[in-house]
């Protein structure tokens, strides 16, 4: 008799060296990759492996990212760099990717993930790999160490919860009000543990780059897993970083497996608002419309890839920012910056009035000190938690690369589409 299982189920069965897995069940699996970043990993696993005298149990299936502290501007973010550093050496780690840019993208773009893997991160919003059909989570350093000495780490198996988005997109709105309108409907916490996939022909239509931003804020919905079927987009854009024995066949959820279903319509999606302090504060644009804003941030893992710079551009192109607002402009990479270079991308956002800041987590984790205090501030970044960017006074709003351009351009709350008409 045929079983059927969902993505997530042929994920974990694969790690657990199983035909198959039954939601509910506790199964120990082997994970192909561990990442962290400065903050999660060497200034917290170092000491902890040392006093087991311990060793990592393999090198080559571990990323080491710094992108959180950098570039250095006080002699605490020195001081964690540099022990990441000297461990890096000390270790003779081979994937060490430094002030490249923020690890969610840099990880993929080198080629690190593939469809089939089952892999772990030291950040909440690991689940961006599920949007190459990869099985991605967040772990805790406790639960790191015990994967860096094993290799292996157990997992219940998720109730998976789908949900299909029919039609498309209209111009202007994008993955982010995807995303902003269901945590705004589920709430932060979703659910139960679960894993969540996004499918329809709305999400097939994304470029692997909104993939991206679906994946990685499915942690803003609870869900341990932001997973998407790989296709042919997922093994061109696999072809561009380098990666190699992409297979994308089989990677998907079995029609009759056991999952939740949730259905929206994409055509009549507009563009999205989560207000002070929660994602999940999420209301149409039109309810925040003349809402003042003096300070807008382009940046983030969820909002300052090459996509979103471009789209951020076409809204900024031949406008001027009006006196007393600030846009902040904080590629993901510098992959992503060079690119959006050669195309005119910076130079239409620079025109603009935009100021660049470095390729790295910056505002979005509260370092850097660029948000003035009690400013109301729309950015494209993840969470809008109270002192999350920095300051405890400030009034964070979030909304997609277009939203807030516009609302730059404007100074205060800004539909899009209104401006891209």
């Amino acid at each position: 008799m045929r079983t059927y299982q969902t993505l997530a189920q042929k994920l974990i069965a694969k790690a657990a060296g199983r035909s198959h897995v039954a939601v509910g069940e506790i199964v120990n699996c082997q994970v192909d990759l561990a990442m962290f970043h400065d903050s999660s990993g060497p200034r917290r696993l170092k000491p902890m492996l040392e006093e087991l005298g311990a060793q990592i149990w393999d090198k080559s299936r571990v990323v080491l990212i710094m992108d959180h502290y950098v570039p250095e501007q006080d002699d605490d973010s020195r001081r964690i760099v540099r022990i990441a550093r000297e461990w890096a050496v000390e270790q003779k780690l081979p994937h060490v990717y430094d002030s490249q840019g923020i690890c969610h993208v840099v990880l993929p773009q080198k080629g690190h993930l593939k469809p089939g893997m089952f892999c772990v991160g030291g950040d909440s919003h690991s689940p961006t790999g599920g949007a190459l059909g990869t099985y991605m989570f967040g772990v805790g350093s406790t639960e790191m160490l015990g994967v860096v000495v094993t290799g292996q780490i157990w997992v219940r198996v998720p109730q998976t919860y789908l949900m299909r988005w029919h039609h498309r997109l209209q111009t202007g709105v994008t993955a982010k009000d995807m995303m902003l309108h269901m945590i705004g409907k589920f709430g932060m916490n979703g659910g139960e543990y679960q894993a969540v996939e996004f499918g329809g022909e709305a999400v097939q239509a994304l470029s692997m780059q909104e993939r991206m931003t679906m994946s990685n804020m499915s942690a803003e919905m609870g869900s341990q897993v932001g997973l998407i079927a790989p296709d042919e987009v997922t093994r061109a854009w696999l072809a561009t970083t380098g990666a190699q024995d992409v297979h994308v066949e089989g990677w998907h959820t079995d029609e009759g497996a056991d999952a939740v279903i949730h259905d929206f319509d994409a055509a009549t999606l507009v563009p999205q608002v989560a207000a002070p302090h929660s994602p999940a504060n999420t209301r149409a644009v039109g309810e925040f419309q003349n809402t003042p804003i003096q300070v807008a941030y382009i940046g983030a893992c969820t909002g300052a890839k090459l996509d979103d710079l471009r789209a951020a551009a076409q809204v900024l192109k031949g406008h001027q920012l009006p006196s007393g607002v600030r846009l902040m402009v904080a590629p993901a990479s510098l992959h992503d910056q060079a690119q959006a270079e050669s195309e005119g991308v910076m130079q239409s956002l620079r025109e603009a009035g935009a100021e660049v800041l470095p390729t790295s987590c910056g505002a979005c984790s509260g370092y850097g000190g660029s948000i003035p205090d009690g400013a109301n501030v729309i950015a494209t970044t993840a969470r809008n938690f109270k002192g999350r960017m920095g300051s405890a006074t400030a009034q964070v709003y979030l909304a997609s690369p277009y939203t807030v351009a516009a609302s730059a351009i404007r100074g205060f709350i800004t539909d899009p589409r209104e401006v891209l008409a």
